[in-house]
């Protein structure tokens, strides 16, 4: 794995998630917070842009199965007590620039753009493999 420093790292690691992450876990019944435990065998931190709170309580208003996946995400990040952040501009730009300026960061999306242009700059990136696990891409 290209980013071996992040296990050496003395703080505690962050892990931001992303929009489309969180919808995760009622689309394909996975618990994404149960797997995360298993890749990250130390203490973390999660986080939530500001900006995915507001894609969320979007969808949430919208019809159909991405009303119910916003409010499931909703719920979660109430219920595990995630960390909100301020972000400015597009969601992806700004997980992006904050993955960059704050070494250390494990970015959870599905993304493919996104994920790509992470691995690019030797970020480590969390997203789905087959439609029943999570894994480092």
């Amino acid at each position: 794995m290209a980013f071996g420093w992040l296990w050496n790292y003395k703080r505690m690691i962050k892990i931001i998630l992303d929009t489309n992450f969180l919808v995760i876990p009622h689309i394909y019944k996975i618990d994404i917070f149960h797997e995360i435990d298993r890749l990250i065998n130390r203490e973390y931190e999660i986080l939530v842009p500001s900006g995915v709170l507001e894609e969320l309580r979007r969808l949430k208003n919208s019809k159909g199965e991405n009303k119910i996946s916003a409010r499931v995400a909703l719920q979660l990040i109430k219920k595990k007590c995630i960390k909100i952040i301020q972000s400015q501009n597009l969601v992806d730009e700004f997980i992006l620039n904050f993955a960059v300026k704050n070494r250390g960061v494990i970015v959870c999306t599905n993304d493919a753009e996104l994920r790509k242009r992470l691995k690019e700059l030797d970020i480590p990136v969390i997203s789905m493999r087959g439609e029943s696990r999570l894994d480092f891409c």
